[in-house]
């Protein structure tokens, strides 16, 4: 009995260290199939990428320095889509949208239909401004 192990769904579901990286290339796959079923990726894929749906604002507002402003409009599309579509996907007001979008509008490139657009496809009130909290911090 001495090999009986815990488990830890916060840590099960933690996407690494804090300096870790976001799986970009998965991310560039789902975002080339919005339109398939499942954004073509497998359960396990799907699984992958769950727990960067709440791995922190600076995360993504790191990744998205380092993206052009179309790249970044996809993974605001697949993450609004996502959250709506997979169980485990939820994330509220720490969804990496939030992040995404702070990003694009600092830099000027924030497209002016992209709002309605993520309204009329979430269910989440938070998208895609944020909590008040996040608008006071912005």
């Amino acid at each position: 009995m001495a090999n009986v192990g815990t488990w830890d769904p916060k840590a099960a579901a933690s996407p690494g260290a804090p300096d870790a990286a976001p799986p970009l290339g998965l991310l560039r796959k789902a975002c080339g199939r919005l339109d398939a079923d499942g954004f073509g990726l497998n359960a396990a894929e799907r699984t992958q990428l769950a727990p960067w749906m709440t791995a922190g604002h600076s995360v993504w507002e790191s990744a998205a320095k380092a993206a052009d402003a179309g790249e970044v409009v996809q993974w605001i599309r697949f993450f609004t889509l996502a959250e709506a579509k997979f169980a485990g996907f939820e994330a509220g007001a720490q969804s990496p949208v939030v992040a995404l979008a702070r990003a694009l509008r600092r830099r000027g490139e924030y497209p002016p239909d992209l709002t309605r657009w993520i309204k009329a496809n979430t269910a989440n009130r938070f998208l895609p401004h944020g909590s008040l909290a996040d608008r006071l911090n912005a």
